[in-house]
């Protein structure tokens, strides 16, 4: 969409309008901390917006919608900008950055929280366990909660408690008109329905209040086996039948040099697999030991944490050059485990992995319509990716993405929202199948008929 700025006292120009009316701070090309302040996780998106909001309330965001909404600017909302489209910054647009609203508010009794959308899934869980107490977020402690949460969230209890929105009791609301909604089962409800998988198409969600977890320590931590063909399709099979307090991911990669990883088997494909057990400590020992066995672990770094360790140190500077595509598989059997390993040793990227989300659990105990993630019956997740150096190889790096996820492409033409990339219309359609698209459509009409937010995997009305 071409950015129109309406004129206002004679001046043609959006940022002084920002600057007059927003209390929170206000980053253009002219402010040494613009360059920082633009930046999103993956470094292959590099762009310049004409302004970085840090909205300090909830009158600056609606303040920044409404100016989209009357001039036609390009919109980004940002809550930790790991997107893997780089939604959270655009060209030429406003950067809403959402990073300053982190309240939090922990009722015990009722086992409930209001936290606002610029927190960290880090920060949240760690200031939960205090109480012994926890939300299910993903894999990463760095991620904001706006972003995992609209899109679905799939993490370390997704099996034992289901998605991130399976928790989700109730959101705050900027919409497009710049009205704040309070929205949930009883008020606003198609609108509920929508941010639960959603995405950003409805609206900036300033804080989310959730359902906590009774969760202290877990038995969890890294486990590293040679790559065969067996070891990958019998962890799979293993994950998936194993009790629902269990919840693993696996990784199939190029093993990095990692100090606990012995230097003979540095850049040789492993799997480098996170299991997390969330239950009694013994039967989780039984429950984890058929994967012990499957062969000589190469690593072996499971054992009783606090929750909040399930999320390893991250270097906030680390920003990685990568090209990714996700898919779910209806199995993965031994064609599916040689695919695997055939593309991951034909690569040349510096890293290059398929990570197998085993799913199931108390994500398929949801009937398939309640929430706008469509996919509880798809039993695995794969995200494919190869991690360079060159933002210039790009184009030949998403090839291969675009072959393997096609030669491992099953019945399923599913994908998860939340790791699809800038694929277009059919990644967008591939996230929202059949009805949940015609729903969805409907419900952006209603809210957002003029697509002020389409910055984002784009639900057009």
């Amino acid at each position: 969409m071409k950015a129109r700025c309406r004129t206002v006292g004679g001046v043609t120009n959006p940022i002084d309008e920002l600057n007059a009316n927003v209390k929170g701070e206000v980053i253009t090309a002219d402010d040494a901390g613009y360059d920082r302040a633009r930046e999103v996780y993956l470094a292959r998106f590099d762009r310049r917006p004409l302004a970085i909001v840090r909205a300090a309330q909830t009158d600056d965001i609606a303040y920044v919608v409404s100016l989209a909404r009357e001039t036609g600017i390009d919109l980004a909302v940002r809550s930790g900008g790991h997107g893997s489209a780089g939604h959270g910054v655009c060209d030429g647009g406003i950067v809403l950055d959402l990073a300053g609203l982190k309240d939090l508010d922990i009722d015990v009794a009722s086992r409930t929280a209001w936290a606002g959308a610029g927190l960290t899934a880090g920060e949240y869980t760690t200031a939960a366990h205090a109480h012994g107490l926890a939300t299910g977020f993903g894999d990463s402690g760095a991620v904001g909660l706006g972003g995992i949460t609209l899109g679905g969230g799939i993490g370390y209890l997704s099996r034992k408690h289901g998605l991130t929105i399976d928790s989700l009791l109730a959101a705050e609301l900027v919409t497009a008109d710049g009205e704040l909604l309070r929205v949930d089962a009883e008020s606003h409800p198609d609108l509920f329905w929508a941010i639960r998988g959603g995405g950003g198409n409805f609206g900036v969600a300033t804080q989310f209040q959730y359902r906590l977890h009774e969760v202290g320590q877990v038995l969890g931590g890294l486990l590293v086996l040679p790559a065969t063909r067996d070891v990958i399709t019998s962890f799979v099979d293993e994950a998936l039948a194993a009790p629902a307090e269990l919840s693993t991911i696996a990784n199939v990669m190029t093993a990095p040099p990692m100090p606990f990883l012995p230097p003979e088997v540095h850049g040789q494909l492993v799997v480098l697999a996170m299991l997390v057990w969330a239950g009694e400590l013994d039967e989780g020992n039984r429950a984890i030991a058929p994967f012990r066995a499957m062969a000589t672990p190469l690593v072996d770094l499971i054992h009783p944490i606090p929750y909040p360790e399930v999320y390893p140190p991250e270097d906030p500077n680390h920003r990685p050059v990568a090209s990714a595509r996700n898919l779910f598989l209806d199995r993965v059997d031994e064609a599916a485990a040689d695919t695997i390993l055939e593309y991951l040793s034909s690569s040349k990227a510096m890293m290059r992995v398929a990570q197998l989300r085993p799913l199931g659990g108390a994500i398929a105990r949801v009937p398939v319509g309640a929430t706008a993630y469509a996919h509880r019956r798809s039993p695995v997740m794969a995200n494919l990716a190869a991690v360079y150096g060159d933002v210039a190889e790009a184009p030949s790096y998403d090839t291969w993405v675009d072959e393997f996820a096609g030669a491992l492409r099953q019945d399923d033409p599913g994908a998860y929202v939340n790791f699809v990339g800038d694929e277009g219309e059919a990644g967008v359609r591939a996230a929202y199948p059949g009805e949940t698209w015609d729903r969805l459509v409907e419900v952006k009409r209603r809210y957002d008929p003029t697509n002020v937010f389409h910055v984002n995997q784009n639900i057009v009305p």
